[in-house]
C-alpha cells in the first residue's frame, strides 16, 4: 500500500464539482485518509474548491495522476468520459473510486476492468445506496431472515430533473446521460444489492415525455432475479410533481419498506413498525463516509472492495438490456456474471 508523507492514504478528486465536494466533505471525516489534490477545467471553481478543502489544484488531471502525494483517485467526471480516466489513473499506478455509472458501453466497462486489473490497481464503482444507513440496515433485517425469503420487491426514484446541478451532458444518451444512466439506476443498485442475486433478465419501457432532450426521463423495468424473485424498477424524472425515494420487499413472513430519510419501516401481523433512528437528513454525508472506509480498507488490505468492478458491469448490462428490451419491445436476457 502507498501512503503520503503524513501516513495517510492520499486522495486526488478528478472532477472537483458539485458530487467532488461531497466526496471531499467526507474525506474530511475520516483519519487514515487525506484529500491532497482535485482537478477541474474551470480555474476559478478549481481555486474556490482547493481554497475550501484544501489540496493542490491541477486544470489537467495527468498532471494531478503524476503527483507522488496521490495514492487513489475518485473520477467523478462526466459519464462519457469514464473509461480514459480509468486508464491514465490504472496505468499511473492509482487505486480507483469510480463514479455510477461505470460507462455507457459495455465495451467500456470491460476495459474499464481489464485496465485496472493489469496495472494491480485497485477499482471500486461508487454504489452509494449501499452505504446509506436504512439500507445498510434493511440488509441485516433481510440477511438475518426476519422478513423470510424475499418474494419481490419495488424500487423507486422520481425526482425533479433539472436540478441545480444538472449540466448538458445529462440530457444526451450519447455522453451517458439519461434518467436511468444518471440517477435512476440507484433504484437498480440497491434492489439488486438487497435481494442478493444477479438479474437474468429485463423487460422495460423508457421513453421521454417531460423534457426536449436525447435522453429518457421516465422508465419502468421488470426484473428477474437468479434466486426467483421478482423486482420492478420506476425511474422518474419529471417536470412537475414530488419526489419519492422508496423500495418497497415483500418477503414470506413480512414485509419492508426503504427510504433514505424516513428510514426502515417494517410490516407484520397487520402493522406497519418504523425503526427508530434508521434514516435522517445527513444519510448522503454518512453513506460516503462509510464507502470511503470501504474502499481505503480495501486499498490498505489488500481486498477486494465492497463493490467490485464485475458487479459495477453487470449492474449496467442490465440497464444495457432494458434500453435493448424497450427498443424492442420483448424481454432480454442479462449476463448473470457477478
Amino acid at each position: 500500500m502507498m501512503t503520503n508523507a503524513a501516513g495517510k492514504l492520499g486522495i486526488g478528486i478528478i472532477g472537483a464539482g458539485w458530487f467532488g465536494e461531497r466526496h471531499a466533505e467526507a474525506i474530511a471525516a475520516l483519519d487514515d485518509v487525506r484529500l491532497v489534490a482535485a482537478a477541474r477545467t474551470d480555474p476559478a471553481a478549481l481555486a474556490d474548491f482547493t481554497a475550501r478543502y484544501g489540496g493542490r489544484g491541477y486544470s489537467d488531471y495527468t498532471d494531478l495522476l503524476a503527483d507522488p502525494a496521490v495514492d487513489a483517485v475518485v473520477i467523478a467526471t462526466p459519464h462519457h468520459l469514464h473509461t480514459v480516466a480509468v486508464e491514465a489513473a490504472a496505468q499511473a499506478g492509482k487505486h480507483i473510486l469510480l463514479e455510477k455509472p461505470m460507462a455507457p458501453t459495455l465495451a467500456e466497462c470491460d476495459r474499464i476492468i481489464a485496465v485496472a486489473e493489469e496495472a494491480g490497481v485497485t477499482l471500486m464503482l461508487g454504489h452509494t445506496s449501499q452505504f446509506a444507513p436504512a439500507y445498510r440496515l434493511a440488509k441485516q433485517i433481510l440477511d438475518a431472515g426476519e422478513v423470510g425469503d424475499l418474494v419481490l420487491g419495488i424500487s423507486t426514484m422520481s425526482k425533479y430533473w433539472f436540478e441545480p446541478n444538472r449540466r448538458a451532458w445529462h440530457l444526451d444518451r450519447s455522453t451517458g446521460g439519461g434518467m436511468l444512466l444518471s440517477a435512476g439506476m440507484h433504484c437498480l443498485d440497491r434492489l439488486t444489492w438487497l435481494v442478493g442475486s444477479p438479474v437474468t433478465s429485463v423487460a422495460a419501457h423508457l421513453t421521454t415525455r417531460f423534457h426536449d432532450q436525447a435522453a429518457d426521463d421516465a422508465g419502468l423495468l421488470f426484473l428477474r432475479y437468479a434466486n426467483g424473485v421478482a423486482g420492478t424498477v420506476v425511474s422518474v424524472g419529471y417536470r412537475e410533481g414530488a419526489p419519492k425515494h422508496l423500495t418497497e420487499l415483500t418477503g414470506t413472513r413480512g414485509m419492508l419498506t426503504v427510504d433514505y430519510t424516513g428510514g426502515v419501516t417494517v410490516g407484520r401481523n397487520g402493522l406497519w413498525q418504523p425503526v427508530p433512528d434508521s434514516g435522517g437528513e445527513e444519510w448522503m454525508h454518512l453513506a460516503l463516509i462509510a464507502e470511503w472506509r470501504g474502499f481505503a480498507d480495501a486499498v490498505q488490505n489488500g481486498t477486494a472492495p465492497p463493490v467490485t468492478g464485475a458487479y459495477g458491469r453487470h449492474i449496467m448490462a442490465t440497464i444495457f438490456a432494458a434500453e435493448e428490451s424497450s427498443r424492442r419491445h420483448e424481454e432480454i436476457a442479462v449476463d448473470v456474471t457477478f
